[in-house]
């Protein structure tokens, strides 16, 4: 029950969600790189507590967060496709309505 696409709208969201699973792989490699700077300096360099856990869990939330939005939730998902499949199909049930949107 898909709905076909034309090569320019298939080009388009291509590039479209790999720019965000891009950014997504470039905000994981800053988070680790960033993390590894700041757990060596809270274990070698300021009185050594281990502070380093707190921003740690912080952005690694929001790095979740917006992995979930990227792989999950983004525009053309399987995850957001099938709901919105099952969606129209309700929709459609409950109008009496079998054609095509």
């Amino acid at each position: 029950m898909s709905t076909s696409m034309s090569p320019e709208e298939i080009e388009r969201l291509a590039r479209k969600r790999a720019g965000a699973k891009l950014g997504w792989y470039i905000h994981a490699s800053v988070y680790v790189l960033v993390n590894l700077f700041i757990f060596a300096i809270s274990q070698y360099g300021f009185g050594r507590r281990p502070w380093s856990v707190f921003p740690l869990l912080g952005w690694g939330l929001g790095l979740a967060l917006h992995g979930i939005s990227v792989f999950l939730l983004g525009t053309g998902s399987g995850l957001r496709e099938h709901l919105v499949q099952k969606e129209r199909e309700r929709l459609r049930r409950q109008h009496g309505d079998g054609g095509t949107p």
